[in-house]
């Protein structure tokens, strides 16, 4: 009877045994699992909010965001010369009123850059370059006080305007792609501002100063 008691026991003690080594066996899986899953979670999540700051992408992003940081910063003082150019008073106060977006415009600029975790970076713009250049010659060429130098001014500015336009509705598609929210949000405040001053500028144009311009 003790025989059979004592190889009961043992063989209740090997089950135990086993039991603990299964469960710790378990155990040990479903926490690398979890783990697994809780990197893998992380990982997806940083992709999401800030991209992969490496990526071709990214970087094509970045390189068109310090261009139009560049056009934007230059464009203030070409936007100074051509408010003093003008004739209308209309204009006057629409090219004032577009260089006081467009100072806002260098400032939410680098908060975009900010929101990256970047220090803001001017990149040279060759298309707002020659943007400007085409704005001197307007001034250079047409007469003083005149309707026709107004009417020029407009369609230069509105060159300006639509490359803006252009650029910034193609930013904020990036970067809503990329999961960087707060930078899309930024983009897309300024991009709904140029439209805004592109038709201000058509109404003018459309109201008097073309019409004007024509008759001189």
């Amino acid at each position: 009877m003790a025989t059979r008691t004592q190889s009961t026991s043992r063989t209740g003690n090997q089950s135990r045994t086993t039991g603990r080594s299964a469960a710790g066996s378990k155990s040990t899986s479903a926490s690398r699992t979890a783990s697994k899953t809780s990197n893998s979670s992380r990982s997806m999540s940083s992709r999401g909010k800030n991209g992969d700051m490496n990526s071709r992408f990214h970087q094509l992003f970045m390189d068109q965001l310090k261009d139009i940081y560049w056009a934007e910063k230059h464009l203030l003082k070409a936007l100074g010369k051509m408010q003093k150019a003008a004739t209308s008073e209309e204009l006057v106060d629409a090219i004032a009123h577009h260089q006081d977006q467009t100072r806002e415009h260098v400032n939410r600029l680098e908060r975009v850059f900010e929101s990256l975790g970047q220090t803001p970076k001017a990149k040279k713009c060759p298309a707002m370059e020659g943007l400007i250049a085409e704005g001197q010659d307007v001034m250079d060429d047409t007469e003083e006080h005149s309707a026709v130098r107004d009417a020029g001014l407009i369609i230069c500015s509105q060159k300006i305007e639509h490359y803006e336009i252009a650029t910034y509705g193609s930013l904020r598609t990036l970067a809503e792609k990329m999961g960087h929210e707060d930078a899309a949000r930024l983009l897309d405040q300024t991009l709904s501002e140029e439209k805004e001053t592109d038709v201000v500028l058509t109404q003018l144009a459309e109201s008097s100063i073309n019409e004007e311009a024509a008759a001189e």
